[in-house]
């Protein structure tokens, strides 16, 4: 695909200087169009697929040539095989431009993607349940994504932006897990991601799959060339005109671009005519071996200084210091400089003058040359490579790449100690894969008693979360070495996580409560939290949780003042409301450990597991804030299985507040790491909650899809599966089956006692089987449970949950019999955050009211209803509203909003974000909802409140201390 009619203008793999594509018009269509639509403010997002040659590589050189002319900013990067393993390293590359400039007003490069930040202390992680789904490669921050993201955005909003990279899939997990994740947020911005991969690699990225996935991606798949395409190429390199040459070129590279060409180097090289005789002398072999054999070809006749200068380019990878590779090469670097300008004007690399700034030409050049040093010898210049960038200062994880390509354990205190920092600051961004990896290179070959204690507990650590049964036998390994008191509690604490993973639970109970005493004298916090973490885990099987309840005391009287006392404090008071017992000590002990606890010094997890106390004591309201503060403060885990619960736990939050939105985002956002079959137990919480958000809006098909997910059998053996099973009742209800609903209801109910999960305020699923019970005409089983529930709720002080069992006991009597019931409820309910219960029992009211003969009074209760209803988006009760209130014989009116009590809550956060100066992406990624979902709610909160734009907000809420009610702190 060269334009040049000389022969001698091909270089050594037969590139021409001057490039014109063949036979790629449609492509060169597509991508015009899509530099067009950028320059103009939209996205675009563009994947080119096809095996190595076929012109991937000239077409993003024409992409970006057409960028600068429409006047894009581009920024290039190329991923290699040597840096696969260097985390974001495709990213920086990509970057690099913009990180040199002194142009930008922001931050240049996101604080998280560059330095260590939020560590999260190993004794604290609470595992993921067996089988948890987790990817040994899923180990990148999300907030670091998240800064990423933002990063591009604000670039993108001085000039578009054009992202290429070359080689996709031999780029670093990070960076093609920000690649996958840009491109799925590229709405609204003036950005256009280029991507290429190869396809006869017989490498599956399910990244790059997911990037080809969206409905904005344009696949591109450049085709072979048919006969008139190569004979161009022929004629352009070679001049002949021969056309029995012609057609033993396509039959012998079929019209594999760059194949033609090497063939066509080889000939020149070789001093052969352009004939089919000469090319049957030269062809054969794959085409990497084709396209390598002229490379080393020439390389070999060229000075031995040349030769060891590439060798030393290639082992180093591309823009390694000329200084550091002369080094390498055992070169002066006026020697070297000399080489790389004769090796550029072969055209295997591209290079300045000086020799400062230099690359390969194509990633096949470095592969030539690294697959043909042999394998003693590539690994020697790896260990040179690795002391030589270590002497010079280089970072670890700089160094700790050419230890690897080693292949081979490090021997040498300096390695060791090289690898070890690597490995630390690995863990400490998450990439815990990679930091197992390089550890297992400081292990002795055979001689396991050898190893370091502190290596041992290391490497423990990190694989437990990545390869389970070997981190078990590490773990246990160190367990017997250890001595110090706080180590041998974050080994006992990532084994017994690690036991929970593996399926044996009981176990790593049995484990915990065994070195509960043994865990180092003072005044027991160790103890204390090894209590905790046991009632925590044990929560993953049931008779280990009765075992583990029933054997503590579950006292609630600790006052909460060191984190190891909050953690145990929390887990009990979860415990104990959510079985009905002493629920106001219950509650007061949750709130100790909230008010007191600090995320800093705080295990997130068990913060979280206080907000669930409060949660399960009826006080949604409380619960919410503390869940979306830490579900800031532990993106970086996002996808850890306890962040999975956490967001689960927020949307049930959300959903007890009346805010359907943010219930359904925060669970999709939960569910977007779930398998499309086999889904593990950490998923089924969210699914039952999307299930009642999705039916309260009135989305039954979306239920019904969240419903039919496929799980592992072993998913209902947790106490989640319970919530699932309600939610399902639910749904066949609302379906009109409710002798299905009531089978589903019925084994919740059942499990729900095993569990000791007998709160009203825990689930709904008394409320859905009662429903059920009555659509079935049997009326006392619906009202033996609306009486449990009530009598549950007013001695354990749970108002929702009251109102919501009064208004079940007045459907099982006539409407005269129940209207005291339904006053009463509705009187509870307006005093608590239960607006979805509320207007359920405003409606039941309204409809008694109107049945009794009271028309004015059922108006009114109606009409509230209704404007409740439409400002909440339920459309179900909206429905039931309105047409209750048609009956009463009114002309129900439209409902005006106007004011911030008009607000809904979903509208009254998204104002306070607004207010606060964050951008409506930043609000959109705090909230977990689209950026589209922001711009409507901004709309509606503009329309309510007369504004003009964002401009005005902050003077009408007041500022932070004077907005409305409906906005959490």
């Amino acid at each position: 695909m060269c334009s040049a009619a000389r022969p001698d203008d091909a270089d050594a793999t037969g590139r021409c200087p001057d490039t014109v594509l063949v036979e790629r018009e449609g492509e060169l269509s597509v991508l015009a169009e899509l530099v067009r639509a950028t320059a103009s403010g939209r996205p675009g997002l563009v994947l080119l697929e096809g095996p190595v040659g076929i012109g991937k590589s000239a077409l993003l050189r024409y992409l970006a040539d057409e960028g600068r002319a429409a006047g894009l900013r581009v920024l290039q990067a190329r991923g290699d095989a040597m840096g696969r393993e260097h985390p974001f390293g495709v990213a920086r590359r990509l970057f690099a431009p913009l990180l040199e400039s002194a142009d930008d007003t922001g931050p240049l490069w996101p604080a998280r993607a560059a330095t260590v930040a939020d560590v999260h202390r190993p004794e604290l992680n609470v595992p993921a349940p067996r089988g948890s789904g987790t990817r040994a490669d899923d180990d990148v921050s999300y907030g670091v994504l998240l800064e990423l993201q933002r990063f591009v955005c604000r670039r993108a909003a001085q000039e578009p932006l054009l992202l290429l990279v070359d080689d996709a899939q031999q780029a670093d997990p990070a960076s093609l897990r920000f690649l996958a994740h840009t491109a799925r947020r590229l709405a609204g911005q003036p950005v256009l991601l280029a991507l290429s991969r190869r396809t006869d690699t017989g490498v599956h990225l399910p990244l790059l799959d997911e990037v080809a996935a969206q409905p904005r991606c344009r696949v591109l798949r450049p085709r072979p060339l048919g006969g008139e395409g190569v004979a161009r190429i022929v004629r352009q390199i070679t001049g002949t005109d021969d056309e029995e040459f012609h057609s033993a070129c396509l039959a012998a590279t079929n019209g594999n671009p760059l194949l033609v060409r090497a063939l066509l180097a080889a000939l020149r090289h070789e001093g052969r005519p352009p004939t089919a005789q000469s090319l049957a002398d030269v062809e054969g072999g794959s085409t990497v071996a084709l396209f390598s054999e002229p490379v080393l070809r020439v390389l070999r006749k060229e000075s031995a200084e040349t030769f060891a200068a590439v060798q030393a380019m290639a082992v180093l990878g591309d823009g390694a210091p000329r200084e550091m590779c002369a080094r390498l090469a055992g070169l002066d670097t006026d020697v070297f400089v000399q080489a790389v300008l004769t090796l550029a004007t072969m055209g295997l690399v591209t290079a300045t003058l000086d020799g400062r700034d230099w690359s390969f030409s194509h990633g096949l050049a470095q592969e030539a040359v690294l697959a043909d040093m042999p394998p003693e010898q590539r690994a020697g210049e790896h260990r040179r490579a690795a002391r030589l960038l270590l002497d010079s200062g280089a970072p670890a994880e700089q160094v700790a790449r050419h230890l690897r390509m080693t292949r081979t354990p490090a021997t040498e205190a300096w390695a060791v100690t090289v690898l070890r920092e690597a490995a630390h600051e690995a863990t400490l961004r998450g990439a815990l894969s990679h930091a197992v990896e390089l550890l297992r290179l400081c292990l002795p070959q055979d001689a396991e008693p050898a190893i370091d204690p502190e290596l041992l507990v290391e490497l423990g650590l990190a694989e437990a979360r990545v390869d389970t049964h070997a981190g078990i036998r590490h773990l246990r390994l160190a367990l017997e070495r250890v001595g110090d008191a706080r180590q041998r509690l974050a080994v006992l604490t990532a084994l017994s996580s690690a036991l929970v993973r593996a399926e044996q639970t009981a176990e790593a109970v049995s484990l915990l409560a065994e070195h509960e005493d043994a865990v180092g004298a003072g005044p027991g916090e160790n103890a204390q939290f090894l209590q905790a973490q046991r009632l925590l885990l044990s929560a993953w099987d049931l008779p280990s949780f009765r075992e583990a309840a029933d054997g503590d005391s579950l006292d609630l009287g600790l006052p909460g003042d060191t984190p190891s006392e909050r953690a145990l404090l929390a887990t009990r008071a979860a415990i104990r409301a959510a079985h009905t017992e002493h629920v106001e000590e219950a509650l007061a002990a949750a709130r100790r450990s909230v008010g007191q606890g600090l995320v800093a010094s705080d295990s997130w997890v068990f913060l979280a597991t206080a907000a669930t106390a409060l949660l399960y004591a009826d006080r949604p309201g409380e619960a919410a804030p503390v869940f979306r503060q830490l579900i800031e403060a532990a993106s970086d885990t996002r996808t850890e299985p306890s962040f999975v619960s956490l967001l689960a736990l927020r949307a049930d939050a959300c959903h007890r507040l009346g805010e359907l939105p943010e219930a359904i985002a925060a669970t999709g956002a939960a569910l977007e790491s779930a398998p499309p079959e086999r889904a593990e137990f950490v998923f089924a919480l969210p699914s039952a909650i999307r299930i009642h958000a999705l039916l309260d809006q009135g989305d039954l098909a979306g239920a019904a899809d969240t419903a039919g997910r496929e799980f592992d059998p072993a998913a209902a053996e947790g106490w989640s599966w319970n919530e699932l099973l309600a939610a399902r009742g639910r749904l066949h209800l609302v379906q009109g089956r409710p002798e299905s609903a009531l089978a589903d209801l019925t084994e919740c109910g059942d499990r729900q006692r095993e569990w000791r999960r007998t709160s009203p305020a825990v689930s709904s699923w008394w409320f859905w089987a009662g429903t059920a019970h009555l659509a079935l005409g049997d009326t006392r089983r619906a009202r033996h449970l609306a009486e449990e529930a009530v009598s549950a709720a007013r001695s354990a002080g749970l108002p929702s949950a009251l109102g919501r069992g009064l208004g079940l006991l007045a459907a099982t009597y006539d409407e005269r019999a129940g209207l005291p019931l339904l006053e009463e409820a509705e009187a509870v309910l307006a005093e608590s955050p239960a607006v979805l219960e509320l207007i359920r029992v405003q409606v039941a009211r309204g409809s008694a009211l109107h049945a009794t003969g009271h028309g004015e009074g059922a108006r009114k209760v109606l009409r509230a209803a209704l404007d409740k209803a439409y400002a909440l988006g339920a459309r179900p009760l909206y429905r039931q509203a309105r047409q209750a209130l048609l009956a009463t014989g009114a002309r129900p009116r439209r409902p005006v909003s106007k004011g911030l009590v008009s607000l809904t809550p979903s509208e009254a956060e998204v104002a306070r974000h607004a207010a606060d100066g964050r951008s409506n992406l930043e609000i959109a990624e705090a909230l977990f909802v689209t950026r589209r979902t922001v711009e409507l709610h901004l709309t509606s909160i503009y329309r309510k409140l007369g504004l003009s734009g964002r401009g005005e907000l902050r003077a009408v809420l007041g500022g932070p201390a004077g907005r409305g009610k409906n906005g959490p702190d």
